[in-house]
């Protein structure tokens, strides 16, 4: 069973993602802020993390400024409600393999988490790479 970590300062956004990802049979925890995520990921080893990017005490930005000098980090999926392409890039090249706007569907997201789990190292970055060349024209980056 995969283990996803789930960041996010609001409860009602952690319990509902708790929730789904936790009826499609993943294993969650919860972390409020970023530095409590880099925490738990320095006592346990997560498949997965849901980050948020706007929060107290270290932001969404500073946790993967960080994940860069973990050793096997978890792959990261941004959820957050900044939209904008020049968010979405800097996430991508940050690191994240995936960002998902709020609000989503629950289909959506557990459809996005099953893909991203899955993928070996190769295939993650990928991915990572395909999602990058679609913002960036746009982006004007």
């Amino acid at each position: 069973m995969a283990r996803v970590l789930i960041v996010d300062d609001e409860p009602d956004i952690l319990l509902m993602l708790r929730v789904n990802l936790e009826a499609d049979g993943f294993d969650t925890a919860l972390a409020a802020d970023g530095e409590t995520a880099l925490q738990r990921i320095a006592e346990d080893r997560f498949d997965l993390m849901l980050l948020d990017v706007m929060m107290p005490v270290m932001d969404g930005w500073g946790v993967l400024e960080n994940l860069r000098r973990v050793p096997d980090p978890p792959k990261v999926i941004v959820v957050s409600a900044k939209s904008s392409d020049r968010d979405i890039t800097r996430a991508i090249e940050s690191g994240a393999l995936d960002y998902l706007t709020k609000p989503f569907s629950p289909a959506e997201l557990g459809m996005l988490v099953q893909k991203v789990v899955g993928f070996s190292a190769a295939e993650a970055e990928a991915h990572r790479r395909a999602r990058l060349a679609r913002i960036i024209p746009a982006a004007g980056v």
